[in-house]
């Protein structure tokens, strides 16, 4: 992911956590765990090579789970200085049958895939002790969750099995000797009950970690980063409205002042009077530097009559990109572009190249080279979640900061089919009408996200004594920690008849309202 480990702050004096990803789908969450503790970690390929790893300087290394077979003639290895620096290395699923491959263990496809909520028995050691979700005949267990159709079958000289299911004779094992821990379960997923335990028991009992990583001392350290960064130099930051460019934006004015130039194009494609309250927010009440483009005329242009949900976010970055440039080329001096990346785009624009690509990202990359200006990212070393808590240690309003995710390239994506200008009306009166109504009755800060889809279907209503031929909007809710799985919201039914009622009467042209009852997976949470 970085290609310079620690190029933002340097990191030597703290203690750091080093991920290996071997393509799972769920690297992301070790991290995200491991960060909860308050210890700084990094996601890195597993090939990293050996220089950056001792560069790097891990107290312990965690090796991910991964979609591949270790028997496979191409499989997956961790580098050999993984083993050989005497630090402790935590394995799970794949990890754990690759760290047993390569220190002289066995691994086989096993009859019995087993997928989901499994439990533990006969676990032992510092891993592990002292957790218990249950007991059966005064045999104490644990519930984890497994996903994998191969397992260990013969474990490397040294190691002793620490646990094991039904399905799994070794479903953990351990060579305490030289503190090397693996898991065919995940501890990292919130199905695995007590995962944080776990990983609390690996990072401060076994690797000896101190929670260093915190909000006041990243916010401190980086306002300085940034002024020896950057100097006296001029910085253009694309400011949209949400919550990683404001923080991203905060922060710089922190270090520079007035030579942060943040740029807001409006495309037309925001929520209702959105474009307004930007302006009024950042420049009236924050103080920032701040020029308006309308722009929303050359997107609805280029935007007509296309219909691929993929070409109409190329389409939007693209035209973004080319107004972007436009305007920062009248900034005279300006060295500096300025994102709010934040580190799960780092990780799904990089990649690993071990895992499938779910779609393509709208943030890292692209302006840099068009605009001949260097990159500065101050939230690349963030989770979502630790963005926010930035923004509240910057003084933000709580409000603002854990305001609703929104996508990128704006309502384009919650429109099916083409987009038009009577389209985004709709669905924006419609929309601002269900958050409204979220914010009366106590339940917008329940969900994790909340919107309204316009649907380029009619359908057939009766209002008063007439007959109605009019357009659909679906409304969407989701609970999730993590937003690579969700749940249905279970919002009360009186709530959603009366956003339905409301966006009925109160928006013309929308006679049916529908409420989209899918997870993820299988369904995304956006729609397109």
């Amino acid at each position: 992911m970085h290609n310079n480990i620690n190029d933002n702050i340097n990191r030597n004096k703290m203690d750091k956590i080093l991920i290996l990803d071997f393509g799972s789908q769920v690297t992301q969450l070790i991290a995200r765990r491991i960060r909860e503790l308050n210890v700084y970690c990094e996601i890195h390929p597993c090939d990293i090579s050996p220089d950056l790893i001792e560069q790097f300087a891990p107290r312990g290394i965690i090796l991910s789970g991964g979609p591949n077979s270790v028997y496979e003639t191409q499989g997956l290895m961790a580098p050999d200085i993984v083993f050989n620096l005497g630090i402790p290395v935590l394995g799970i699923c794949y990890g754990m049958q690759t760290m047993a491959s390569q220190l002289g263990g066995q691994v086989e496809n096993s009859p019995n895939r087993e997928f989901g909520y499994a439990k533990i028995y006969n676990y032992s050691t510092q891993l592990l002790h002292g957790i218990v979700d249950g007991e059966e005949n005064q045999n104490p267990f644990m519930e984890v969750w497994m996903s994998h159709g191969d397992k260990v079958i013969s474990m490397p000289p040294g190691f002793i099995t620490i646990a094991s299911s039904n399905n799994c004779p070794i479903a953990a094992m351990a060579d305490v000797s030289r503190k090397f821990y693996a898991l065919q379960f995940h501890p990292e997923v919130t199905h695995t009950k007590q995962g944080l335990e776990i990983f609390r028991n690996f990072i401060f009992n076994i690797c000896q970690c101190h929670p260093t990583w915190t909000m006041p001392d990243y916010a401190a350290t980086s306002v300085e980063a940034i002024k020896q960064k950057v100097g006296n130099d001029k910085v253009i930051l694309a400011l949209s409205g949400g919550v990683d460019s404001t923080v991203a934006a905060v922060l710089i004015d922190r270090a520079i002042k007035d030579n942060l130039i943040c740029i807001f194009v409006d495309n037309g494609l925001l929520r209702l009077n959105e474009a307004t309250q930007v302006m009024d927010t950042y420049q009236k009440h924050m103080g920032l530097n701040i020029i308006k483009i309308d722009a929303h005329t050359e997107f609805y242009e280029a935007l007509e009559n296309v219909t691929d949900p993929e070409q109409k976010r190329k389409i939007a970055g693209r035209l973004f990109i080319e107004i972007f440039q436009r305007e920062a080329k009248k900034i005279n001096n300006a060295k500096w572009l300025a994102q709010g990346t934040i580190y799960p785009d780092v990780i799904e624009s990089a990649g690993t190249n071990k895992a499938h690509t779910i779609k393509s990202h709208h943030n890292v990359g692209g302006l840099p080279e068009s605009l001949h200006l260097k990159l500065l990212e101050p939230l690349r070393e963030l989770f979502k979640d630790e963005v926010r808590q930035l923004g509240l240690t910057l003084g933000l309003p709580h409000d603002m900061v854990y305001r609703h995710p929104f996508p990128g390239p704006g309502l384009l994506v919650r429109i099916l089919g083409a987009i038009k200008a009577e389209f985004i009306t709709l669905l924006q009166k419609a929309d601002a009408i269900f958050i409204e109504e979220l914010r009366n009755h106590g339940y917008y800060a329940k969900v994790a996200q909340a919107f309204a889809v316009f649907l380029p279907v009619k359908s057939v209503g009766v209002m008063g004594d007439g007959r109605t031929y009019d357009y659909v909007i679906a409304l969407r809710a989701v609970e999730t920690t993590d937003f690579m799985t969700a749940n249905v919201a279970d919002l009360p039914f009186s709530l959603i008849t009366h956003v339905a009622n409301r966006i009925i009467n109160e928006v013309a042209g929308i006679n049916r309202v529908v409420y989209d009852i899918s997870g993820k997976p299988p369904a995304t949470i956006e729609w397109e």
